[in-house]
């Protein structure tokens, strides 16, 4: 299968290849399985169910795009038997427990998933004789948070004040350990880490989430509560992140893994940094009649959440010529079609992928950059 889809030739690169996806059947996953499938790669998606109701996973008919196979990464038998003698020239792990909140109710198993199930991942990739690359997904709260103004680079010190931002800064050990292990070899598969914002988009039904908050409470005709209307966020659609996942892996999948290798941030440039009260305003205004009505207050007692926290991707732009694509508008304009062409019956898978097509028309080939391979790692 060819790619229809301008931009970058990530097409090139992924067309026929063996790409082994944990977590696909999550939302981002979801829409990422559904861009492989465009791009013409071989997807085998390993992950628990669908933790939603709906979810994109099936709204989207995603599981007929893939071979998708149920287990727990954090079972280390289960998982390889999933994996059968699947061979893949590729691994993307999106596996995880991705909730702050539910990281304080359910700490043991948040730390399990995201460090020891990321271990264990990366035990498949050192037995995978054919693999040309690993990109291990984790977050922008994986750093040290202090709260400052100015957003994070890669080389800033990794921390979390709570269970789900700690276990990301250990999954960033844990990779950063196998990197520097087992794929150090700059002729051998090459392994990554990328960070993102939080992240909008049409199928995200997650709990404790805010555009799928409002969702639910415009369907139940009520207010959506929100708790912490003053802190600020960087948000930024799903698929600009995506599109920096799939820049490093092209990297690696064309032979230029020692460019690709170590930790990359992809988010939002500044004006996409703004409290959550005013994006809840944004997008009540995209929304438009009978759009959703908001009650704001401050909660004293809730578990700590970051109140500022920004990426700073100068790294990403400079040596993959990755760059956002969307402003805040565009972003929520996008979100809240998705969700009126659900409300509506729509086709969901068709919707997703001419949204995927038209954001990659807006993506230009990223510069030759094989001779920049002395990154700070």
């Amino acid at each position: 299968m060819t790619s229809d889809i301008p931009g970058p030739e990530f097409g090139a690169a992924f067309s026929g290849k063996r790409v082994l996806l944990t977590g696909h059947t999550g939302f981002k996953g979801s829409w990422l399985t559904l861009w492989l499938h465009q791009l013409g790669a071989e997807v085998l998606g390993v992950s628990r169910p669908p933790e939603t109701q709906p979810s994109l996973f099936e709204v989207a008919g995603v599981e007929g795009l893939c071979d998708s196979r149920n287990a727990d990464i954090n079972d280390a038998a289960a998982l390889s038997e999933a994996v059968g003698d699947f061979q893949p020239d590729l691994i993307i792990h999106m596996a995880a427990q991705a909730i702050v909140r539910d990281s304080y109710d359910i700490p043991v198993e948040t730390f399990t998933t995201n460090v020891v199930g990321t271990a264990n991942v990366l035990e498949i990739a050192r037995r995978s004789p054919q693999l040309q690359g690993v990109v291990v997904v984790t977050s922008d709260k994986c750093y040290e948070n202090n709260e400052w103004e100015w957003g994070y680079r890669e080389v800033d010190p990794l921390g979390g004040s709570d269970p789900y931002s700690a276990s990301k800064a250990c999954t960033e050990l844990v990779a950063q350990a196998y990197r520097r292990s087992f794929f150090s070899d700059p002729k051998g598969p090459q392994l990554a880490s990328v960070r993102a914002g939080n992240v909008i988009g049409g199928g995200d039904w997650a709990a404790h989430r805010l555009i799928p908050d409002i969702i639910r409470a415009i369907a139940a005709g009520e207010d959506t509560v929100i708790r912490n209307p003053a802190s600020v966020r960087p948000w930024q659609h799903v698929l600009e992140p995506l599109s920096g996942y799939l820049t490093v892996a092209e990297k690696m999948l064309s032979g230029k893994g020692d460019v690709a290798a170590g930790a990359w941030n992809f988010g939002p440039d500044s004006d996409a940094t703004v409290p959550v009260g005013d994006l809840c305003r944004m997008f009540g205004r995209l929304w438009g009649d009978e759009g959703p009505r908001f009650t704001f207050h401050s909660n004293a007692d809730a578990p700590h959440e970051a109140g500022l926290l920004r990426l700073d991707s100068t790294r990403a732009k400079l040596h993959l010529g990755w760059h956002p694509q969307l402003c805040l508008e565009e972003a929520l304009s996008m979100t809240a079609d998705w969700y009126r062409r659900h409300a509506e019956g729509g086709d969901m898978r068709q919707h997703s992928l001419d949204q995927i097509k038209k954001y990659a028309a807006r993506l230009s080939p990223p510069p030759d950059l094989s001779t920049n391979a002395e990154l700070s790692r």
